[in-house]
């Protein structure tokens, strides 16, 4: 198996897209998490980059919307097949919302299988705030519904959700584990969704409960037969990233925490590389 580490777009809207692209590639990274640009000229300016560089993606699914159920559902399968255009690795989905009953997020959930049976292409369900998966209580009763349901794991939600470190919800997250397709590596704490430097000697138990649970994902992977599995350094702007009070400076530089994460993970797993 071959992991392949991805930087987000999130947070460097500010930048020409090229000068991004650029800007990762030198980095040493092997691909972009990104959603796809409404603007033209950027589409094409990243699927021409993406072949000529051999540049990996997976594409993000967090714009579905709609003021009824029914609506929302026809959005999310149109933001799918938008996500499909480059042929991702994977397609990493903000599925659902917390206030919709499990029925119908377990729709979506079907919807998403069948559109991965048309065309091929896993929807890795992302345990996210807000979405279906917020927390571990709720996403056991997808595991047991649907063998095939699968997510990106991003565990920074749940231990701000259950403000604690998921050690008492430790088979929920066995399971996560084993249907885990794509890791968002942001460190998270109890009382927050991002640590404001995992490299900080105060955030080191967090770090290194982390790294465990992403040691067992690659293994989990690893037996599985998986050819690419994706990580993407997931650390945020202001407001994900703490801020001074009063000036909105953040109190690291994100991009430099990111690499910070690329260079701890690509050592870690050298051999998968």
């Amino acid at each position: 198996m071959k992991i392949k580490i991805l930087s987000p777009l999130w947070g460097h809207e500010h930048l020409e897209l090229d000068v991004f692209l650029k800007k990762i590639r030198e980095a040493g990274y092997d691909g972009i998490d990104t959603w796809i640009p409404d603007n033209k000229a950027d589409k094409h300016i990243l699927f021409d980059y993406l072949q000529q560089h051999e540049f990996y993606i997976v594409t993000h699914q967090h714009r579905a919307n709609g003021s009824t159920f029914k609506k929302f559902m026809e959005s999310f399968i149109k933001n799918l097949y938008q996500c499909a255009e480059p042929t991702p690795l994977l397609i990493n989905s903000h599925t659902g919302r917390d206030y919709f009953s499990f029925e119908q997020n377990l729709e979506l959930v079907d919807a998403a299988q069948e559109f991965s049976e048309k065309t091929g292409i896993t929807v890795a369900h992302e345990t996210h705030r807000g979405r279906l998966g917020y927390s571990p209580q709720m996403i056991n009763q997808f595991f047991e519904s649907r063998s095939e349901f699968c997510i990106t794991a991003d565990f920074s939600h749940w231990v701000c959700v259950t403000e604690s470190m998921l050690e008492n919800f430790t088979p929920t997250v066995n399971k996560a584990i084993s249907r885990s397709r794509h890791i968002h590596a942001r460190v998270g704490f109890e009382e927050g969704p991002q640590v404001a430097d995992p490299a900080a000697p105060e955030y080191k138990y967090a770090l290194d409960q982390f790294l465990e649970w992403w040691d067992k994902i690659i293994a989990v992977n690893i037996k599985a037969g998986v050819e690419i599995f994706p990580i993407t350094t997931e650390f945020g702007p202001v407001p994900y990233m703490p801020a001074v009070p009063f000036t909105k400076i953040p109190l690291a530089d994100q991009f430099a925490v990111n690499c910070y994460m690329k260079d701890l993970l690509d050592t870690r797993y050298n051999q998968y590389r």
